[in-house]
This record gives C-alpha cells, sequence and structure tokens, in this order.
C-alpha cells in the first residue's frame, strides 16, 4: 500500500502550538485519501516552533496530489494554531511543499495547494478552479471595506484590533498598545516627573534640556546643538524626517511678494531674485494645505494655533540650503509681515519655529499618516479580496502588508480618533487632522507614489545642482532595486502583456485599489486596469516602495528630528506674530509646548521611532510563499542589489556628523508596522 510522508511545520510565535485533534487528507488527480489522524492532545507534537513527520499509508495510489487538507478539532477550549508548512514526499520520492502562513482558528479545515504560484489561467482541473473561488469568496467576507471618515482612503471594517482576521492581527496586541507604548516610553526617557506641572510654560529653551535624553553622537544632539542655525533648518527639508515638501521654485507666487531689496543681503552671486531664480537657485515650501484647518480646542484651558507659512530658500555658494523669507500665513497684508534673516534675531528665529511647526503637522498627518499607512493599508486589503494565495502577487505583496491593516485599526481606535492620544499634544488634534487628510486625498495622486517622477516634479533630481539631497539618491537606489526585482518575478509568471490583460484577478485587485481605495477619483491617476508588463512592475514597485522605503524615509527619523522640542513643536500657544520687532525669548518660550504636552510629544516619537522586536527587513522573506527556483534566484539578486546599496550609504556615511541612513535596505522594514 503506497505511503506518504507529511511533514507539518509548526510557527515560532507565542501560542502557536496546539493540543487539539489534527487531521489531514490529500486529494489528488487519482483519487482521495481518508482523513487521517496526526496529532491527538498531550501527544505533544505541533508543540511551538516544533517540526513533525508522519506516514500516511493509503489504499491505492493518489495519482498527481493536488490539495492537501488539513483539520483541527478542539479538545476542551479553542486553542488557536499557527501552520507554518507541510512537505508531503511521495510514494515514488518526490517532493511537495504546501505554504500556509496561517493561524488555524476554532473547528476549521485549511485547503492548502502546493507551493507553485500559478495565475487564474494556468488552473485547468475543476477542483483547482473551485478552490480558487471559494478562497477569495471566504476573503471576501472576511476582508471588507469601510469608510472612516468622509474622503478618506477607504480602511478595513473593523472597530478593534480584536475584530481583525486572526492572520492579519499582531502577535501579542500588548505589543501595539499606543496609550502602554506612550506611556512606557516616557518612563523610559524619565519625564514622568513633569507630568504634573501638564499645563506650566518652560523658562527658556535650556530648560527644555530636562526632558532631551542624551544619547553620545545622535542626530537628535546636534539638531540642539544647531537648531537655530540656517543651514540646519534649511538642511531637514532635504534629510530630515519630512523629505518631501521642499521644490524648485520656477516663478515667485504672487501671494509670497518678496521682492530683491528684502533679500540682497541674502543672495551671494551678485544677481537679482528673479535671475537667481532663473538659475534654479531658488526654492519654495508652502504649506497651503494647513490653512484654515482648525486648531485644537479640546483642553479649553490652553488656546492653540495653526499656520500656513510659505517659506523661500535659497542655494548658496557652498550648495547649502537655507531660508531668505518666510511669510507665516497664506495672505500677504501688513498684518501678516515677511520675515528676513537680517531681522531681530528673535524675530525670524520665531518666524522659522512657526514654518518647524507647520511642517511637523504635515509630516504626521499627510506624509507620514495618509502617504504611507493609510496607502498601504488600501492595497493590503485588496490584496487579500483579490489575490488567491497561489497567485504569484499575492506571494510576493503579502511580507510588504504584514501588519499594517493591525497597526491602523489600533490607530483609529487609540491613535487618531475622536479623544484619542493625538488630541493630547498636537494642534490639528480635535479634528484637524481629519480635514488635512480630507484634503490631501484630494490632491494625492499615483505619479507622486512614483518616487523618480515625484522627484523630477519637484525640480529636486539635478545630483549636481542638490548635491546633499540624500533622500532622493538614496531612495532611488532602492526604487530601481525594487523595480528591477519586480521585472524578475514578472518575467518569469507573465510571459507577454496579453498575459498580463488577461490576467483577471490581477485587474480585479488594481480595481479595488482605484475604486475603494481612491474612491474612484479619477483626477488621482490611479490606473483601473493595467495592461503591460513595464506597468505592472511600476505598480508593484509604488505598493512595496510606500509600504518599506518610503515609510521607513519618513518614520524612523522622528525621535532624531523631532525629541528637540523647539525644533519641531507639536502645538503653539500663543498666535502668530502681526508685526516685526515685538518678539521676545519670553514671547517664544511661551508659544512653545508647555511641559506636559512635551512629555507627550517626546514619548509619542520615542516610540514612533523604535523597530518592532523581531523586525524583518528589505530582502528578508523567512516565509517561503515561493518555491520555485527562478523566484528564489531573483530574491538572491535582490539581496544581492540591497547589500551594495548598503555598502555605499555605509562608506558616504562615514564620519558624518550628520550620516543619512534612513533608506539604508539593512534599516528598511519590509511594512508599515509601527
Amino acid at each position: 500500500m503506497p505511503s506518504y510522508t507529511v511533514t507539518v511545520a509548526t510557527g515560532t510565535q507565542w501560542f502557536a502550538g496546539t493540543d487539539d485533534y489534527i487531521y489531514v487528507s490529500l486529494e489528488g488527480t487519482a483519487g482521495c485519501s481518508e482523513r487521517h489522524l496526526l496529532d491527538k492532545p498531550f501527544y505533544n507534537d505541533f508543540e511551538r516552533g516544533a517540526i513533525d513527520s508522519y506516514d500516511v499509508t493509503v489504499a491505492e495510489d493518489l495519482g498527481e496530489i493536488q490539495l492537501l487538507k488539513i483539520e483541527k478539532r478542539k479538545y476542551w477550549v479553542h486553542d488557536d494554531w499557527y501552520l507554518k508548512y507541510i512537505t508531503v514526499k511521495t510514494p515514488v520520492g518526490d517532493y511537495l511543499e504546501f505554504p500556509c502562513y496561517r493561524w488555524i482558528t476554532e473547528d476549521k479545515e485549511i485547503v492548502l495547494r502546493d507551493g507553485r504560484a500559478k495565475l487564474h489561467r494556468d488552473d485547468k482541473t475543476q477542483i483547482l478552479k473551485q478552490h480558487r473561488r471559494k478562497e477569495l469568496e471566504q476573503r471576501q467576507k472576511m476582508y471588507r471595506w469601510k469608510e472612516w471618515h468622509p474622503g478618506f482612503p477607504l480602511s478595513i471594517d473593523a472597530n478593534c484590533h480584536s475584530d481583525l482576521p486572526r492572520d492579519i492581527q499582531f502577535d501579542s496586541e500588548k505589543g501595539v498598545d499606543f496609550v502602554l507604548n506612550y506611556s512606557k516610553a516616557m518612563e523610559n526617557l524619565y519625564v514622568n516627573r513633569f507630568m504634573h506641572m501638564f499645563q506650566s510654560s518652560w523658562s527658556d529653551f535650556a530648560d527644555f534640556e530636562k526632558i532631551f535624553v542624551r544619547i553620545s553622537n545622535t542626530i537628535s544632539e546636534y539638531v540642539m546643538q544647531h537648531w537655530q542655525e540656517d543651514f540646519m533648518f534649511g538642511y531637514q527639508f532635504l534629510n530630515g524626517c519630512n523629505p518631501v515638501m521642499i521644490k524648485r521654485c520656477r516663478e515667485l507666487p504672487k501671494k509670497l511678494p518678496v521682492t530683491t531689496d528684502m533679500v540682497e543681503c541674502s543672495l551671494e552671486r551678485n544677481l537679482t531674485l528673479e535671475e537667481e531664480i532663473k538659475q534654479g537657485n531658488i526654492f519654495l515650501v508652502d504649506y497651503e494645505l494647513l490653512d484654515g484647518v482648525d486648531a485644537n480646542k479640546t483642553d479649553p484651558c490652553t488656546l492653540q494655533y495653526l499656520s500656513a507659512p510659505i517659506c523661500l530658500l535659497y542655494k548658496n555658494m557652498e550648495d547649502k540650503i537655507v531660508p531668505i523669507a518666510i511669510q507665516i500665513n497664506q495672505t500677504p497684508g501688513p498684518d501678516n509681515p515677511i520675515f528676513l534673516p537680517s531681522d531681530d534675531k528673535y524675530d525670524w528665529l520665531l518666524a522659522k519655529i512657526w514654518v518647524r511647526s507647520s511642517d511637523f503637522h504635515m509630516h504626521q498627518t499627510v506624509t507620514h499618516l495618509l502617504r504611507t499607512h493609510l496607502i498601504s493599508e488600501v492595497f493590503g486589503i485588496a490584496m487579500f479580496r483579490q489575490l488567491p494565495a497561489v497567485h504569484p502577487l499575492f506571494k510576493l505583496l503579502v511580507p510588504h502588508v504584514r501588519f499594517t491593516i493591525a497597526i491602523n485599526t489600533k490607530a483609529r481606535e487609540q491613535l487618531i480618533c475622536e479623544c484619542g492620544l493625538f488630541d493630547k499634544a498636537n494642534a490639528t488634534g480635535g479634528g484637524g487632522h481629519v480635514q488635512m487628510v480630507q484634503r490631501a486625498m484630494k490632491e494625492l495622486t499615483y505619479s507622486s507614489l512614483c518616487f523618480p517622477m515625484e522627484i523630477k516634479a519637484k525640480g529636486m533630481d539635478s545630483k549636481e545642482d542638490i548635491p546633499y539631497y540624500y533622500y532622493r539618491d538614496d531612495g532611488i537606489k532602492v526604487w530601481e532595486a525594487i523595480k528591477s526585482f519586480m521585472m524578475d518575478v514578472i518575467d518569469i509568471y507573465y510571459k507577454s502583456d496579453e498575459v498580463v490583460c488577461e490576467d483577471i484577478e490581477l485587474q480585479a485587485f488594481v480595481k479595488d485599489v482605484y475604486v475603494y481605495g481612491m474612491n474612484g477619483n479619477k483626477s488621482s491617476g490611479f490606473p483601473k486596469t493595467i495592461k503591460t508588463r513595464e506597468k505592472l512592475s511600476e505598480y508593484l514597485t509604488v505598493a512595496i516602495f510606500t509600504a518599506s522605503a518610503q515609510h521607513a524615509a519618513v518614520n524612523f527619523g522622528q525621535y532624531d528630528w523631532c525629541s528637540w522640542i523647539p525644533n519641531s513643536p507639536p502645538t503653539m500657544r500663543q498666535p502668530p506674530p502681526t508685526k516685526k520687532g515685538t518678539v521676545t525669548i519670553e514671547h517664544i518660550v511661551e508659544s512653545l509646548p508647555d511641559r506636559g504636552r512635551s512629555c507627550w510629544h517626546l514619548g509619542a516619537v520615542w516610540a514612533l521611532s523604535q523597530f518592532q522586536e523581531n523586525e524583518l527587513f528589505l530582502g528578508m522573506y523567512p516565509d517561503e510563499h515561493f518555491v520555485e527556483k527562478p523566484v528564489k534566484q531573483a530574491m538572491m539578486k535582490f539581496c544581492k542589489d540591497l547589500d551594495e546599496i548598503v555598502s555605499v550609504i555605509t562608506e558616504r556615511n562615514k564620519n558624518k556628523k550628520l550620516p543619512y541612513y534612513y533608506l539604508s535596505p539593512n534599516r528598511i522594514p519590509n511594512s508599515v508596522a509601527v
């Protein structure tokens, strides 16, 4: 009688093992096996991290194995089990791999296909077609779209983390509890002692050092020492944690009536302002999106203020970008003066602080929340709804949506919800952050997520003209490595553009992203269909780059750049100045966050800057969804490309006082998970 050897690998997650009854059955082209009991309670098999093997004897050969069914029946209480994979050795000595990497909950049967990736067109037998269809039907019931706020990208239909399908929850909900993490961060930073003085002001800039944690040779300490200097202010637009706002100024906007006379002392080339603009030496940062956004009113004891500055910058003879004019609000007029480096020291400093505060709000809400977290969730939900586990694109994308839906759900539950943690310290809390996302969504385009296209559209692509833009340089290297990997994998499964067009599951995935994620907004430029292999490689690169590199670039520098409160105030407690010559050091300190909000802010940027336990970085694929040799070779090439980028970045950063490492692949997590 033929015998099959079935080897089962249990996950290493906490509580991954099980003491339930486990059954297996095999279905082949020549017949089906009976249900075989592999394990009983207390047999000590299927423990966390275990690999257990069993012989399954059948009456006659089953032919080519098409499906494997694994069934869990409870012994006493429901006992979730994380199944990594199963291998089957056939009577003739062939090995088949059945990837799973899922939780089996309650009394359930899971039907697995072997690990060879297949497009819809590749399935010829009815049984495989039916399995494919059923899997998607079940997933579409579990992964439903929901509108959290009008105008937002649609998100998962779940009110809290525990409502989510088990497969996409965090291994431990404790690990992503924002209240716990922020409080723990404040405790670790020794700032809890200031919380009883929540609304009291600091005495002066030096007073902020009481909550500043010195870690030898860090960027944050360099920021503390140099934050008042113009070069540091300008540098952050290139390589800080929000390096996406700056663009080359082709024409001075009418709402910013700066003249040559005003900025003449800042211009170093004996040219007029117009001539400097023509030569490409003038840059603009405009926070127009903040204009009219409601400031936080959740604390009646503390008035909070927002502004929408416009900042003009200049590339000096040392190729450094420095500010030369700041208008704190959008509409020019006598009550909205243009501040200049030649003004009184504190006038100029306060104008820069207003820009830095506005930059913090744009960073947190648009650059970070919308353009990485929410967009990545859209790709994740659409993937689960429209791509079966056997689809090569599911296998490609699934590592890059790990924990993303979970972290976003937890954020909606605790962080950005009404009366959430976001309200505690941020001037855009209390609903302003919702207005900002709604406005930003109207302007969000597909091309702006294509990294090289966005850099070029802003006129920031020339390395010769702007030599110290490391965010651009490293980002393009990583983008190209990801795209090359995508093309290598696409070439394996899509032999022509026609195959792309005919892939109904791919087209349904793309349509889901457009219709639900982007609310069917034509002006977004998001494709409704994909017709070529080139366009498919770009589309997948957008999804993976956004979830990995873009998020890393704008998330993990938050403690570096925002822990020194005056450099990145989360709120301002005095309105912007309406005339020059009135600002004092006391007025600036009164404008900056009070002690309590400073501590909450510090705890937040610390917690958000930490990697997850057991973080998986770009190029690390411990879950072997792919079994084919050509794909594994493509992965090895990808890893080699990434290693070369790490070497280049490491060499460049040697002896730099301000190293740029956020886009070094060994520091880029695979997915948005914090």
